[in-house]
């Protein structure tokens, strides 16, 4: 497995210089989605005391034309910050900040798709909408090969490894405990975890705001059966939505294989991962719960997926076009 430059140097250094006491002052870094709408980026500043909550961060803002966000005779972008968490790289009393990016005109950037978001969900804020991410990834590494994976080949088949135990089972087992105790840490409401189908494939669960499968929760089997029925004269409006790149990205995915649905048909069923929409199997004995939504890829912005559910399910829109709503 290659490496990258960085992980040459001493980190014994770096650990003597993070134990340095840095007085009142805190670190805050800034992180936003750039231009691609799948990258992050960020930049970190001093505050002179801690911030208590994020209406106390101040704006800040960047050169957008290194971003893919604007053009080098107009650049600067503005940072508004919308959500605080403690910092689990730098500890207390040091924050990340989650910011929306505007643009020269203070109009939201092309992928700040939050700004949309928050005003439908605002719009049904009486419904209490609720949603689960559960956000799919493969340890790589920098050579682009997954992590454990024979160099001149391939891993056995699948079987042993969804939520697999022992060494020849899961694999990076150090990275997952160590990325779940960083999100505790740092406040992100994180429900568990656990080892996919393929070897190196993790899943984490997350509650709140913020990417690969959807639920609605609390809601009666009548709601659930409903939302379903919208949902499937929806279905071209929803695959543009559920990633960057306007469905492209889950061609390749949905199959119709490998417990997957077809992109071009949509499709429910209980306890069916085959499907377009699943209903756990207690959903459908208990007659309420939650419904899952199979089809946003794991590169998806949670935002739009959000909003377009909403859209369709509680706002009732029709058509392969979200409606423009008045200010």
């Amino acid at each position: 497995m290659a490496t990258s430059a960085s992980s040459h140097l001493n980190k014994n250094i770096k650990q003597m210089y993070l134990c340095l006491p840095q007085g009142e002052k805190v670190q805050a870094m800034y992180i936003w989605v750039d231009g691609t709408g799948e990258g992050l980026r960020c930049k970190t500043r001093t505050l002179d005391c801690e911030p208590k909550c994020v209406e106390e961060l101040p704006e800040w803002n960047f050169d957008g034309s290194s971003t893919f966000q604007s053009e080098g005779s107009n650049s600067d972008m503005y940072l508004s910050p919308v959500a605080m968490f403690r910092d689990p790289f730098r500890r207390d009393p040091n924050k990340l900040v989650f910011c929306e990016v505007f643009k020269y005109n203070r109009k939201p950037a092309e992928t700040n798709l939050r700004h949309s978001c928050k005003r439908i969900m605002d719009m049904v804020s009486n419904q209490h909408p609720w949603f689960g991410m559960e956000q799919e990834y493969t340890l790589m590494g920098t050579d682009g090969h997954p992590f454990g994976w024979p160099s001149n080949g391939f891993p056995g088949p699948q079987g042993p490894y969804y939520c697999g135990v022992g060494a020849d089972k899961a694999y990076g087992r150090d990275i997952v405990e160590a990325h779940y105790r960083a999100c505790l840490y740092a406040g992100v409401k994180i429900t568990g975890t656990n080892a996919e189908v393929m070897p190196a494939q993790v899943n984490d669960l997350a509650h709140g705001d913020f990417d690969n499968w959807y639920y609605m929760l609390r809601t009666g089997l009548k709601h659930i059966e409903e939302a379903i029925e919208k949902l499937s004269k929806r279905h071209r409006y929803h695959i543009r939505a559920y990633d960057p790149k306007g469905g492209l990205d889950n061609a390749r995915r949905l199959t119709g294989f490998h417990e997957t649905s077809n992109i071009n048909d949509f499709s429910a069923g209980v306890a069916n991962r085959s499907a377009s929409i699943r209903i756990p199997r207690t959903v459908g004995q208990e007659k309420k719960g939650y419904f899952e939504d199979r089809r946003p890829s794991a590169n998806c912005d949670p935002f739009a997926v959000t909003e377009a559910i909403v859209r369709t399910c509680l706002l009732n829109e029709t058509g392969d076009e979200p409606f423009q709503y008045k200010n």
